[in-house]
């Protein structure tokens, strides 16, 4: 993939920025006259993952914060929570952006699920702490779930429909140097640990 222009890199911000908008509005809709029993997938949070994991560059750090910061004013939630809790889990799968490029869907989807789940966990631990009222509990493990599922939805859709496609070695990111440079600090951890053993250059073939 050529380097990306900056004319791309802040329109596919703002696609992101649209998407998560129409999210936020038809969320909130009064389309539920009464009480539901289960909780709707947070479709914002998957959508965020799916881009992060394949265009990181697209959504970088501060764009997450403020996106989740607006859901979590409109949608009542102690504001900044998990707007920081998200952060920290998409800045947590960029770190493991090099491993994950590598592995099937089942690995990425496995890691998106463990995250997605540590986050509603941590929310909900750091809310009792405080004894801030939160929804039952049934009702959150209904929403991980059709989190959970929804997701390779989002990422076939992130993929084929929107051309959010996952970066592979030999890609490069806006500055033309992230995937080198990954890699090349990968070689000198090996170089390092091998301290030129006999089974260092057989194990470089």
């Amino acid at each position: 993939m050529a380097k990306l222009t900056s004319a791309r890199l802040w329109m596919m911000r703002c696609v992101y920025l649209g998407f998560a908008a129409c999210i936020i509005f038809f969320h909130l809709l009064p389309l539920d006259t009464v009480a539901r029993r289960w909780a709707p997938p947070d479709l914002l949070m998957a959508m965020t993952f799916a881009w992060a994991l394949r265009q990181p560059d697209f959504v970088p750090a501060f764009l997450i914060a403020v996106v989740m910061l607006l859901a979590d004013l409109l949608f009542q939630r102690p504001p900044g929570l998990v707007a920081a809790l998200v952060v920290a889990g998409v800045e947590y799968l960029k770190n493991r952006l090099s491993g994950l490029s590598n592995a099937s869907f089942v690995g990425e989807w496995t890691a998106v699920a463990i995250v997605i789940t540590g986050i509603v966990a941590a929310n909900r631990l750091i809310l009792a702490i405080f004894s801030v009222n939160q929804a039952p509990l049934v009702l959150a493990l209904f929403q991980v779930i059709l989190t959970i599922a929804v997701y390779p939805i989002m990422a076939g859709f992130t993929h084929y429909i929107l051309g959010v496609r996952k970066l592979v070695p030999g890609d490069a990111d806006a500055t033309g140097n992230r995937l080198w440079n990954a890699a090349h600090e990968n070689w000198n951890w090996r170089i390092e640990k091998c301290h030129g053993g006999p089974g260092c250059w057989a194990g470089r073939r």
